[in-house]
């Protein structure tokens, strides 16, 4: 992104906030509100996610670790699903930071710091576009689809990972730190010669392979296994119905959450090429929906661990056995000299084995 003019600021860049030039503007545009705005408003919703989504992206990466193992491709894309959303969380202090104070860890941790960002939204779309096919595979190719997808995961899990380092590449080279009259911050500064079609290339990738791709595979593989549900027996209407449901919801949440930030995206790409916002209140207005719709896109990470995880009765169980197995703990510490409790088992079929967390 092209620099901006130091002596009236910038669209503040929390993450994908706008970064566009007053070089645009007829008149100068003074954007003190927007700032004051995120300086707020961003720590307080960052916090919020970064503790709900570590608490339950920690469970499931505690409860696979400990007691259900990888026994399923679905298991092993949420996983991996979880680890993207924890490395993305991870991120948010920084961002947190840079809000309030500015930018003051460097140029190097400023490009890490936002190719991960990049890196690991983007990856945890594309895992719940893999979640969905393997859904898809395991109900209308069950017996042929199975060995290829056990060959196959490791595989593409690798690719998802690798098209996702691609996706934070652009931030590793362009992001840097940018003296301003107020603070530094971390933003983009593309050189200007290609800054205009390089600014939309990467907005538009983004929508592209964040949003668009993983939803219209999710749309299509969920759409297919719910026609499949509704035609399942009536003897097992009910098991039916809470499948079609947690369908419902998986689309919902995915479309709830990513459709009004990628929209936004979207139309910055195509600001970006003609030049469409030339007010500067309705650019004011942009930042601020920016901000907004960036917070609600990463609600997103809180909500994973529920929808593809703790949906699963298996995986339930597992979660009781762990507040258990750490309440027990602590009693023995406490009293070491106590006789400790006989623990009860919570799965009523002693050998049966575990089944996706994700059952459809």
């Amino acid at each position: 992104m092209a620099a901006e003019e130091e002596e009236y600021d910038y669209f503040d860049h929390y993450n994908y906030s706008f970064n566009l030039s007053y070089d645009d503007y007829h008149t100068v545009c003074e954007k003190e509100d927007v700032r004051s705005f995120a300086r707020v408003f961003l720590p307080v919703i960052y916090t919020l996610v970064l503790v709900v989504g570590l608490a339950g992206n920690a469970l499931v990466v505690a409860i696979y670790v400990h007691y259900k193992k990888l026994r399923t491709m679905t298991d092993v894309y949420i996983m991996n699903l979880a680890l993207a959303d924890l490395l993305l969380l991870l991120t948010l202090p920084f961002w947190a930071a840079d809000a309030i104070v500015g930018w003051v860890l460097g140029e190097a941790m400023c490009k890490i710091t936002s190719a991960l960002y990049a890196m690991n939204f983007g990856c945890g779309m594309m895992f719940l576009a893999c979640i969905s096919v393997d859904r898809y595979l395991a109900v209308f190719h069950s017996n042929s689809a199975r060995v290829f997808r056990r060959r196959h995961c490791l595989w593409v899990c690798l690719l998802v990972w690798a098209v996702a380092f691609a996706l934070g590449l652009p931030d590793m080279i362009f992001f840097t730190v940018k003296y301003t009259s107020t603070k530094k911050t971390c933003m983009a500064i593309y050189p200007s010669s290609m800054a205009q079609p390089t600014k939309a290339s990467v907005e538009i990738l983004e929508v592209l392979l964040s949003f668009i791709l993983p939803f219209l595979v999710m749309l299509f593989c969920y759409s297919k296994v719910a026609y499949a549900l509704l035609k399942t027996p009536e003897a097992r209407q009910g098991k039916k119905w809470r499948a079609f449901k947690v369908l419902l919801a998986v689309v919902g949440v995915f479309i709830a959450t990513q459709l009004p930030y990628n929209a936004l995206k979207f139309w910055r790409a195509v600001d970006i090429i003609y030049t469409l916002v030339v007010h500067c209140e309705v650019s004011k207005r942009l930042d601020w929906a920016a901000q907004v719709t960036e917070s609600l896109a990463l609600t997103h990470s809180c909500v994973n661990p529920v929808l593809y995880a703790f949906i699963g009765a298996s995986f339930s169980q597992h979660l009781l056995r762990l507040v258990k197995s750490l309440s027990r703990r602590r009693r023995q510490q406490r009293s070491p000299q106590e006789e400790p409790a006989v623990e009860v088992s919570l799965n009523s079929h002693s050998g049966s084995r575990d089944t996706s967390t994700f059952t459809i």
